[in-house]
């Protein structure tokens, strides 16, 4: 399988549009290889819906190609200056497309958010002929948009991430990004490209970041499904697996499979943690642009 390494890179001296075009290509392309990663714990996969009864793996990709006009548009505004407000206008723009496409199902409000804000983040830096690395990426979020974000919280769509935030006293979507996405920065990204330098698969380092992600994130989707216990048991079962060999152990798919069964059991879906794992494929991505 795939997992954005066969993304088209642009040669020297291309572009803002040839630019963004690429951008984009790395966002669908992460995208595509999250939901095509199989297997992964009450998730949609190609062979299972997970814990979800609205969703499948083919809505999925109806979604994506719904998108596929949105992360050239918010790289294009990064690159040119845009503020948040102009980020948010396009983001709302793809979630009606989004919706549109999947007749009121929300398949990727939060990759929309996240992504995008990256995707923003990457044409700023290209602009200016930065380095273009994750850190640089999360923190150009965090400094040029952040207390934009986190005031846009007074008027946000509801969600059930934003419920679940105000109910539990947990961060959100806004917080994490306005924060510079730690997480990603501090433990996906790092697990990603130690995974591949151990030479896994691109498939097993995936799994392998989905579980490092789900063994720390509060995740706003999991205290929706199953409160203080549901997140408890998501991390405790997620750092087992990993101290047992986590994808590096031969019987990796056996426990995941097992783990999948449990987790749709109790009703629980990472979709945070799924988000996360999206867009540190895109991050790794980018870095190689």
């Amino acid at each position: 399988m795939s997992l954005t390494s066969d993304l088209a890179r642009p040669t020297p001296g291309y572009s803002t549009d040839d630019y963004a075009c690429a951008v984009a290509r790395a966002a669908i392309g992460a995208l595509h290889a999250e939901v095509m990663l199989d297997p992964k714990p009450g998730l949609v996969t190609r062979s299972s819906n997970g814990s979800h009864r609205d969703m499948n793996a083919a809505l999925f990709v109806r979604s994506l190609f719904a998108l596929r006009h949105y992360f050239p548009r918010i790289a294009r505004a990064g690159e040119q200056g845009a503020s948040f407000d102009g980020l948010r206008r396009l983001g709302i723009e793809a979630e009606d497309a989004m919706m549109r496409a999947t007749r009121g199902v929300n398949t990727h409000r939060g990759a929309i958010f996240t992504l995008g804000l990256l995707a923003a983040a990457a044409g700023h830096l290209h602009a200016r002929k930065s380095r273009l690395d994750a850190y640089e990426m999360c923190m150009t979020v965090s400094q040029r948009y952040g207390a934009a974000i986190i005031d846009s919280r007074m008027d946000a769509r509801p969600s059930h991430g934003l419920r679940a935030s105000r109910a539990y006293g947990i961060a959100g979507a806004r917080e994490i990004a306005a924060l510079g996405f730690r997480v990603l920065r501090e433990t996906a990204v790092p697990t990603l490209e130690d995974a591949l330098a151990r030479g896994l698969t691109r498939e097993r380092a995936a799994v392998q970041t989905l579980f490092s992600v789900m063994a720390v994130l509060d995740d706003t989707n999991l205290f929706h499904r199953g409160g203080h216990a549901g997140v408890e048991f998501v991390q405790r079962e997620s750092r087992a697996f990993l101290a047992a060999g986590g994808a590096l152990a031969p019987d990796w798919r056996q426990r995941v499979r097992a783990l999948d069964a449990a987790f749709v059991r109790r009703n629980l879906s990472p979709g945070g943690a799924a988000d996360m794992l999206s867009a540190t494929l895109f991050v790794h991505a980018l870095q190689a642009l």
